[in-house]
């Protein structure tokens, strides 16, 4: 199948299609990046027994992210110049080396380099599956098939802590690295079997200063919101350094840019509406969305007392929802548009919020699992319309700049969320556990120490696991009303955006 084939000359959309093994080798490119986003959270504790450094290991999140979030423009931009299938296929393979890496790890130290090495890979597949998408089908079919991709992301949401519980307890963590090389490989192998592309051959000049001062640049400003409050504090000497060297890089980046013959960011990309008001909404969805993946779990398992298998199914309702409402969207936004179908997504995501908000202490589970699914409806109608939109102003060589730039929004919200909730959180606790009640006064466990019996089911019933689930909800309940205020800058963003899209002159 290549690239360059007009809309009527394909078969209808769907895995018996002619385009049907390529959907199933970006589905499966997908699913290394999704399964891995979740498989991990559940063999935290038989890493650190094996390897120790339990200090270190949110290192195997943060370095991920970061990674991953800082390479993604660049890949958008080496896929205008050399083809979507040489970066997508260096991305498996970068993923898979640093999946063989993970597995053999002999240390915390050597597991984090092998992470950074699998962010890598992950920062060319996600937006490359994308981008292909974009290449292959129409605008009608686009959302149904953002939709696949999206269930992707459901049954990761389900499967991945799963398979990371059973491989910890019955075979080997390092299984959940290893199970990624037959999966990469059936879609490396699909999509040489069967997507092929046509690209001009012309010669290009690599903008190598652009590049290193976009990856230091942002790079220092993830690892300072990833990295202020938890391993040094916020205004310590090393945060600033951290900010100002990365925001001076950025500076002297844009600089850069404005003279460079081939811009690995183009600054048109934020000059123009539709693509500024896609790509801020991109970030306020990943703000909302870390703040959710990251607390509904604590505060069903903290809070309501059930275990990690019943709080990962209310958080995997959202993923259920996501899928469908994004499949369903083609057909309204071909009515209404891409801006106003975004917009009562965001409607939606904002409802979702408010119930979310309106937990207690001792909502039902089924509750909490109703919210989220409102609120994956709602990412699924404003977020797969918003990539639709921007990638359908521009051609083909510029379509892989601009979704680059828009998942990496995505991660860059994804990382401020992680910052600002993470604040938030410890603030809310520091504060509960700095004025406990007299009942409890004196009795209290160090906090970390708190958590962990709160999270893990053992603590004993009593006046102290009663303050504890009371400070953990408090700080929960703060989380989601961030939530609901993100919510609400995702609708005025996208209320920003043009009603009608036009291809946009960027010559």
């Amino acid at each position: 199948m290549t690239a360059t084939e007009k809309p009527e000359q394909r078969a209808a959309v769907g895995f018996r299609s002619e385009r049907g093994p390529v959907l199933i080798a970006l589905m499966l490119s997908t699913s290394l990046v999704a399964l891995d986003a979740t498989i991990l959270a559940t063999a935290v504790p038989s890493v650190v027994r094996d390897l120790g450094g339990f200090s270190q290991f949110p290192w195997l999140f943060s370095i991920y992210l970061l990674t991953q979030a800082v390479t993604t423009p660049l890949y958008g931009k080496l896929a205008d110049v050399l083809g979507r299938r040489p970066v997508l296929f260096f991305g498996i393979a970068v993923f898979l080396a640093g999946s063989v890496l993970c597995g053999v790890a002999w240390s915390m130290p050597t597991l984090i380099i092998a992470r950074a090495i699998q962010g890598i890979g992950a920062g060319a597949v996600l937006p490359m599956t994308v981008t292909v998408v974009g290449d292959l089908y129409s605008v009608e079919e686009r959302a149904r098939v953002q939709g696949y991709l999206a269930s992707v992301w459901g049954v990761a949401a389900v499967v991945g802590p799963t398979l990371g519980g059973v491989f910890s307890e019955y075979l080997s963590w390092r299984w959940i690295f290893f199970i990624n090389i037959p999966v990469g490989g059936v879609a490396a192998w699909m999509l040489w079997r069967h997507f092929h592309e046509q690209v001009e051959k012309t010669r290009h000049q690599l903008d190598l200063a652009g590049s290193a001062l976009l990856t230091a640049g942002f790079s220092l400003l993830i690892l300072g919101l990833l990295e202020g409050g938890v391993a040094w504090d916020w205004g310590s000497p090393v945060s600033f350094a951290t900010f100002i060297v990365g925001a001076a890089a950025l500076v002297a980046f844009v600089l850069v840019e404005r003279r460079a013959p081939e811009p690995v960011l183009p600054l048109w990309v934020f000059t123009r509406r539709v693509l500024i008001g896609g790509n801020l909404a991109a970030v306020a969805i990943g703000v909302a969305l870390i703040g959710l993946v990251s607390y509904v779990p604590t505060y069903v398992q903290g809070v309501l007392g059930t275990g990690a298998l019943v709080a990962g199914f209310a958080l995997a309702a959202m993923t259920v929802g996501w899928p469908i409402a994004a499949a369903l969207s083609g057909r309204l936004y071909l009515r209404i548009g891409f801006r106003d179908t975004a917009l009562i997504g965001a409607a939606i995501v904002v409802l979702g919020a408010v119930l979310v908000v309106m937990l207690t202490e001792s909502s039902p589970v089924l509750a909490v699992a109703g919210a989220t699914f409102v609120i994956g409806v709602g990412f699924g109608l404003s977020s797969a319309p918003t990539i639709v939109a921007v990638q359908s102003v521009v051609d083909w060589r510029r379509r892989g700049v601009v979704t680059g730039t828009n998942l990496f929004c995505r991660n860059l919200g994804s990382a401020v969320g992680v910052a600002v909730f993470g604040a938030i959180v410890n603030a809310t606790l520091a504060d509960r556990f700095a004025h406990p009640p007299g009942s409890v006064a004196g009795r209290l466990p160090e906090r970390s120490e708190a958590e962990r019996l709160v999270l893990d089911g053992g603590a004993k019933p009593g006046p102290v696991t009663e303050f504890l689930r009371s400070a953990l909800f408090d700080a929960s309940h703060h989380v989601f009303v961030g939530v609901v205020a993100t919510a609400l800058v995702l609708f005025a963003v996208l209320w920003l955006m043009p009603r009608r899209t036009e291809m946009l002159d960027v010559s």
